[in-house]
């Protein structure tokens, strides 16, 4: 145990040294990270979508100091599904210079407790944590602190031994990026390392991650969201959610696309705008939705998804991946025509049948963290390499 003593300096918690957040919430206990505004919030009742925005995925503290040793207090509130194993501790990393150098956890916080077969949830309250970073180098410095993607994250106290000020921006591009849990970051190892914060540092740009667990559904308050927050960069990947809710026939779908990218367009009509299908996913390839917890081998310690749904239901038009993947090729086929920035990507070359066999989805829906490293280095080579849509093309 570090007992150093240090002469702490308390820093408020305000939107300048805050990054990926579109939203403080200022609550009793210190503020809360929101990725959806309060406008947003206030058009829907969903539980998970609630959930999700309030788990900071992207949001990290970012600031310049001399200082040596670092401490945040944060209340956390940590989701726990019955009938499944519980999840790990979220992690915090901790960034010097762009560099990953350390990393912890916090204690305590509450735990939210999900019942899946009936949809209730109850909380069970706890007290906050405080995690410390010690034997930093005595130099100005860049310092970011991701926070953990999978937990909702109340952040109480910033102390630090030397002053704090906002970090400077350094001039990079800002890409703004909605998606579904995989985007979200699901079995990632740590924040950064979900596909998209991976990505955008391979890509060397500044992450909005809009990736919302359970909720990538087209909904218009998230396109009017993306249409109102300053980007240079868009990308959606448009698909999964869709099918494990069931949510919607290909008659729905397909004008719901061409509204979600018209809202984004009238605040963004020249920027860079990708369209990404779903990545490989057997259990929905060919067969409709809705996706429902598997049981049968929950002794082996992982919670299993399969799909409820019948082929025979594409007939009346049921969503798959592969329905999808090739309506969203042809919707963008057919805009592109009058709108040279807008470009589509295939997930199967993010996440294919070749990297499924090497490298399997552990519960059938949601990679590894081999799986998301994968899925963010493919990213960041056909969207921000050479011939990618990300780069910025010269006459």
């Amino acid at each position: 145990m570090n007992t150093t003593r240090h002469d702490w300096i308390s820093t408020p918690i305000t939107e300048d040294i805050v990054r990926g957040a579109l939203e403080l919430e200022r609550t009793p206990q210190g503020v809360l990270p929101h990725r959806l505004p309060a406008w947003a919030r206030a058009q829907y009742s969903d539980g998970q979508l609630a959930m999700a925005e309030s788990q900071p995925s992207g949001v990290r503290l970012a600031f310049r100091t001399r200082a040596t040793a670092v401490e945040l207090e944060t209340l956390r509130t940590k989701p726990s599904y019955e009938g499944a194993p519980l999840r790990p501790d979220g992690v915090y990393d901790l960034l010097v210079d762009g560099e990953l150098t350390g990393q912890a956890g916090v204690s305590g916080g509450n735990v939210l407790h999900i019942d899946m077969t009936t949809g209730t949830a109850n909380l069970e309250p706890g007290p906050p944590g405080t995690l410390r970073f010690d034997e930093l180098p005595a130099r100005d410095k860049d310092i970011e602190i991701w926070l953990p993607y999978n937990e909702t994250t109340q952040l109480v106290a910033l102390r630090t031994d030397a002053p704090v000020e906002p970090a400077p921006d350094r001039g990079r591009k800002v890409w703004l990026h909605h998606g579904s849990s995989i985007s979200h970051g699901s079995n990632s190892a740590s924040p950064t390392t979900t596909w998209p914060a991976l990505a955008a540092s391979l890509g060397a740009v500044e992450l909005i991650n809009l990736g919302l667990g359970g909720s990538a559904l087209l909904d218009p308050f998230t396109a009017r969201t993306m249409r109102d927050t300053p980007a240079d960069l868009i990308s959606v990947k448009i698909g999964i959610n869709l099918v494990n809710a069931d949510l919607m026939r290909l008659r729905a779908f397909t004008p719901a696309v061409h509204g979600f990218l018209d809202t984004i367009r009238e605040g963004h009509p020249t920027a860079p705008l990708l369209v990404v299908s779903p990545v490989h996913c057997p259990i929905h390839e060919d067969t409709p939705g809705p996706s429902a917890p598997d049981f049968s081998d929950i002794s082996e310690g992982t919670l299993r998804f399969r799909a409820a749904g019948d082929p025979a239901e594409r007939a009346a038009g049921k969503l798959t991946l592969g329905v999808i993947r090739e309506e969203l090729a042809r919707i963008v086929a057919q805009r592109s025509a009058d709108d040279p920035h807008l470009h589509y990507l295939d997930g199967n070359d993010l996440y294919g049948p070749e990297d499924y066999a090497e490298l399997p989805l552990p519960d059938q829906l949601h990679p590894d963290p081999a799986g998301q490293r994968r899925i963010g280095e493919n990213f960041a080579r056909l969207a921000f390499g050479a011939d990618g849509p990300f780069v910025a093309k010269t006459d």
